[in-house]
């Protein structure tokens, strides 16, 4: 089969550019509009006619080290590096970095605009963004030092949540599941490396889980528990990746029976009534 849409793709990249663009001379350049091929391909670190085959949109097995040099020659934003990994390896490209590590005021504001709880946090869990229903409720971010606000790490070594045992290995099995897939995602992170090897250590229940081989990409649950203050609460928590934001996951914590809820609409109306 040919890819026509990867065809079309690279070739536009490729004319959108000049050798300038790569450090190299103009020369003299007859009919050609962009970047020649054999430019793109040298540039690359590939072969003609390797490169030829791939933007004429041939069949073929493509590393991730040469798509990330056909990234780099060719300019790539990181939308059009997501798109392009896509149309080649039918998925994303692995994540480098955590470039939205708090720099995220989009997401932020949605989760400001929500009356019941919500975070915001990095694939290494670490929380940038938080409502007041979520301070209320669960925890105020705002109290902690930045280094200690990362959700899994409270979880595992201040499971004040959970009486119940049983909810608490639940919770644990199912949140360490979606921490394999963001895991997976984030390649070789030495700070997603260091934070796996804190909870080993800290963790008892954490090191038994994490060596098992369960896996879970929707990340969902009831979280019921006795408020100190509100009483009784039940939750269903549910996560969601926005768009543009790849290594940005949303928990939203929705209330699943009528007297969370009226807890909910009593303390919205208290904030409010209440400055900010």
């Amino acid at each position: 089969m040919i890819d026509r849409q990867r065809a079309e793709f690279l070739r536009s990249c490729r004319r959108r550019l000049r050798p300038s663009d790569l450090g190299l001379p103009e020369g003299v350049r007859k009919r050609v509009e962009g970047l020649r091929r054999e430019e793109v391909a040298a540039h690359s670190g590939v072969s003609v006619t390797w490169y030829t085959w791939l933007e004429q949109g041939r069949a073929m097995r493509v590393s991730d080290d040469v798509l990330e040099r056909l990234c780099r020659s060719l300019r790539l934003s990181k939308d059009e590096r997501f798109y392009l990994f896509s149309l080649v390896q039918h998925r994303p490209p692995t994540i480098a970095g955590f470039a939205h590590d708090g720099e995220a005021p989009e997401v932020a504001r949605m989760i400001h605009g929500l009356t019941i709880p919500a975070i915001a946090m990095n694939l290494r869990w670490d929380v940038f963004a938080w409502n007041r229903m979520n301070s209320l409720i669960f925890r105020d971010y705002d109290r902690l030092p930045p280094d200690r606000r990362n959700l899994m790490e409270i979880l595992f070594t201040q499971p004040s949540y959970y009486q119940d045992p049983q909810q608490l290995e639940d919770m644990a099995r199912r949140l360490l599941a979606q921490l394999r897939v963001d895991y997976s995602k984030s390649g070789d992170d030495p700070r997603f490396e260091s934070f796996i090897r804190r909870l080993d250590a800290a963790s008892p229940l954490f090191r038994r889980i994490w060596r098992t081989p369960e896996i879970n990409v929707r990340s969902y649950g009831p979280h019921c528990f006795t408020h100190a203050r509100y009483g009784p609460l039940a939750f269903e928590s549910t996560s969601y990746v926005p768009d543009g934001f790849p290594n940005v996951r949303v928990i939203i914590c929705t209330p699943t029976d009528q007297a969370t809820w009226e807890t909910m609409s009593a303390l919205n109306t208290t904030l409010e009534q209440s400055p900010t």
